[in-house]
């Protein structure tokens, strides 16, 4: 019985390999090949690359209600400060600008004649604007709510009141004056004021202070958010993050991404919070300017002046919006640089 040689294995591979073939068939370039490969790279440059953080996540969505919300409560906490800053300022001016004179009844002293006496002494004086002694009526009136109707003031130890409008404080000697209608009025006496003065310019002080303390307080709660918010878009792109540390990305780099990313958000944020806050101030001062004649809008008035918030309460409200994008960017790039820090 015959045997078949078996084919070594290198044998066949040999004769594979030096068997002739078939030419290959050139393959013609497709027609528009070169429009084509212009138009394919055209694209590839104007293709966008993909962020690193998603612009359109939800924790995106809640962080900018989130900043919309401290921008709102900085904004009108700045509205706030300028109005009583601005009524404690006109107060003042008020207060500066009147001066009483009291003179109090004695026995044997005839108080029309000293009345009379002050008029004329202290319109001597320089920066002295109008000089009004007040009838017995005004008075009556000015003692109605704690004595009732139907005074009469010849029988009461009622000090009469002179009303001296100041028209340049800065001329006026307070002192002097005080020293002249002592010594030759009377019973007469000068009030300047300055008690009240003292108290508002503290009062403003005051107000001043809590609002910078609220202010800062609703910055440190946004920049907590922000943290909180980058640790999370941090988490949500730790492969991402991590590929391109990997491959030599610095940290600069992906800690520009971030940054970008929360400037747009804290500005977006920051001008709607701004937004309604200027919307409620002009409401507000529609509103009292309608509701004028009304007890609690005389009320604001007569505390408040014309409750409207001025030219440096709107500057200050752009000030905000500037301040709360900056700041939510500066603290999402150094979240980044903290936490991949931490992984190297």
């Amino acid at each position: 019985m015959a045997t078949v040689k078996k084919q070594p294995a290198r044998k066949k591979i040999r004769n594979a390999v030096m068997a002739p073939r078939k030419p290959a068939r050139p393959k013609l370039p497709p027609k528009n090949a070169e429009a084509g490969g212009r138009a394919s790279a055209d694209e590839r440059k104007l293709r966008p690359t993909a962020a690193i953080v998603p612009p359109q996540s939800v924790a995106g969505r809640a962080l900018t209600l989130v900043v919309a919300i401290m921008s709102f409560l900085a904004c009108l906490t700045v509205g706030a400060v300028s109005i009583v800053w601005d009524a404690a300022d006109a107060w003042q001016n008020d207060l500066v600008r009147e001066v009483t004179v009291q003179i109090r009844p004695a026995d044997g002293v005839d108080m029309l004649r000293e009345i009379d006496k002050a008029v004329a002494l202290t319109q001597e004086f320089a920066g002295v604007g109008s000089v009004r002694a007040l009838s017995d009526e005004e008075t009556k009136a000015l003692l109605q709510p704690w004595l009732g109707e139907g005074l009469v003031l010849d029988s009461l130890p009622v000090p009469r009141l002179i009303e001296i409008t100041v028209d340049d404080p800065a001329a006026l000697d307070l002192n002097q004056l005080r020293q002249a209608l002592e010594s030759q009025v009377a019973g007469a006496s000068l009030d300047d004021h300055s008690v009240w003065t003292s108290r508002l310019s503290a009062m403003a002080g005051a107000v001043v202070i809590a609002g910078f303390g609220i202010l800062a307080l609703v910055m440190a709660s946004m920049v907590l958010s922000v943290v909180f918010a980058t640790q999370a878009a941090m988490a949500g792109n730790k492969d991402v993050v991590s590929v391109l540390h990997f491959v030599g990305a610095e940290d600069s780099f992906i800690a520009r991404e971030f940054q970008r990313h929360f400037l747009l958000l804290g500005l977006k944020g920051g001008v709607t919070g701004g937004a309604v806050a200027s919307l409620c101030f002009v409401m507000l001062d529609l509103f009292t300017r309608e509701t004028a004649g009304q007890a609690s809008s005389d009320q604001l008035s007569a505390l408040f002046g014309s409750v409207s918030v001025s030219l440096p309460g709107y500057l200050g409200v752009f000030g905000i919006v500037f301040l709360v994008a900056v700041l939510t960017a500066l603290t999402s790039g150094l979240a980044v640089k903290a936490h991949l820090a931490k992984a190297d």
